[in-house]
């Protein structure tokens, strides 16, 4: 939404913001009232129905209106950000098959001395798209090693509190564990609490969680936690507003923006790669 803002302000537009509450209804229904009341030129969206919301946006680009896409793609394919939408202008979002490999990536090199090396899953709902794909991914990718055990997988919901909760559960069915692979920094807060409550040394084991909030890289700068994956909401916003303005004063725009590629700062941040870029601040709190 600030980037968004942001780019609205440059180019002398108003901006408004509708909360879809991570409902894909309400968000569908909100789409639809924006286009009935012919207010609005453009919108930019963060689909909480990656595939349902797509109805309400083919409203929106047959009444005039100039779409955009951010933190994930429009379509049954979350592989790619090539419009699956026809008349869609732009879509400013990373590959979650991309960062969820890297993410597993990095607890792979950890665990490759360590055998076995027991690892704890959370992410944040399997019953979205989204989080399934990257779930199926984390699996894959730590199966491929014999050395590496999956002892529990926790549902976060983006919820400290509700990570907290379910790690607490899941230390007493896994234990020894070395690493925690998760898909969201709000995760690792509560997990963090759970760990060291069961009488953890945090810093000994390997943390890897994703967002690149700004809770996360100073755990990061701390010690705590050792990689995040980074989303750059700030930017997302940003590049989709810009092109949706632009498209609308009919000016030629790209069509993606992959924030693997055109993020400000590695994919996979660490305390190697902060140090590294010492004027980096990350995009959102968490």
């Amino acid at each position: 939404w600030e980037g968004v803002k942001a780019a609205a302000t440059e180019a002398g537009a108003e901006a408004a913001i509708y909360n879809g509450e991570f409902n894909g209804t309400l968000q569908y229904t909100q789409i639809e009232d924006v286009v009935t009341s012919g207010e609005f030129d453009g919108l930019v969206i963060c689909p909480n129905d990656t595939v349902g919301v797509a109805g309400a946006l083919e409203q929106a680009i047959a009444a005039g209106m100039k779409v955009g896409a951010a933190l994930f793609p429009i379509g049954p394919d979350l592989e790619t950000l090539e419009p699956q939408v026809e008349g869609l202008t732009v879509t400013a979002a990373g590959s979650p098959t991309a960062g969820a490999t890297m993410q597993a990536e990095g607890v792979v090199e950890f665990c490759k001395d360590k055998d076995p090396c027991n690892v704890i899953i959370i992410i944040g709902l399997k019953i979205y798209p989204f989080d399934k794909l990257r779930y199926d991914v984390f699996l894959d990718v730590l199966g491929q090693h014999s050395n590496i055990k999956i002892g529990s997988t926790v549902e976060g919901n983006y919820s400290p509190d509700i990570s907290l909760t379910g790690m607490t559960d899941a230390l007493q069915a896994t234990k020894n564990v070395h690493a925690i692979l998760s898909n969201a920094d709000q995760h690792l807060i509560g997990a963090e609490i759970a760990l060291a409550d069961a009488g953890y040394n945090v810093p000994d084991l390997y943390l890897m969680g994703g967002g690149a909030s700004a809770i996360g890289i100073e755990a990061i700068k701390e010690g705590r936690w050792d990689a995040t994956y980074a989303y750059f909401p700030f930017t997302e916003g940003y590049e989709a507003a810009k092109a949706v303005i632009g498209a609308l004063q009919g000016k030629k725009v790209n069509a993606v923006f992959d924030m693997n590629t055109v993020g400000a700062i590695d994919p996979i941040v660490t305390k190697e790669v902060l140090d590294a870029n010492p004027n980096w601040e990350a995009e959102w709190e968490g």
